[in-house]
């Protein structure tokens, strides 16, 4: 099976719904990842589920999961805007684990701190029950050249 991935990042920039994007992707399936906008800005969610954990003993999310929310909401940023013309790829990422993930929904949010013409910078976090109490942020360079 194919995925145009151009006529999906179309009709999500048409319709401001960039969770047809997230529907076509296994891994953001697998993490139960879905996405809103809330005042301009993407929100993503990952749904906690018991294939999520990674010390059953807290219980406590992996951290793997958490990058990768991260990293998706990141590159799910830079691609609905309207300027990028490539698919988004990542040059690096830094992450600070600032508290344990408890077992629960995690919501992300983004901000493109810098698009250039060849890269872009986007700031995340993640967090549960509050808002300003982060479980982990990242700084996540995109490349975005075709």
């Amino acid at each position: 099976m194919t995925v145009d991935l151009i006529a999906l990042l179309a009709r999500a920039r048409e319709t401001g719904d960039a969770s047809v994007l997230l529907d076509a992707i296994p891994y953001a399936r697998f993490l139960g990842l879905s996405i809103r906008n809330e005042g301009g800005s993407p929100i993503a969610s990952m749904q906690f589920a018991e294939h999520l954990v990674g010390d059953a003993t807290i219980p406590a999310l992996h951290g793997g999961t958490l990058a990768a929310l991260l990293e998706s909401t990141a590159i799910l940023a830079v691609m609905i805007d309207p300027k990028t013309n490539a698919m988004p790829r990542t040059i690096t990422i830094t992450i600070d684990y600032l508290r344990s993930g408890r077992a629960q929904r995690t919501d992300c949010r983004a901000r493109v701190v810098r698009q250039g013409r060849r890269v872009a910078v986007v700031a995340t976090e993640a967090y549960q029950d509050d808002v300003d109490k982060s479980v982990v942020t990242a700084i996540v360079h995109l490349f975005v050249v075709e």
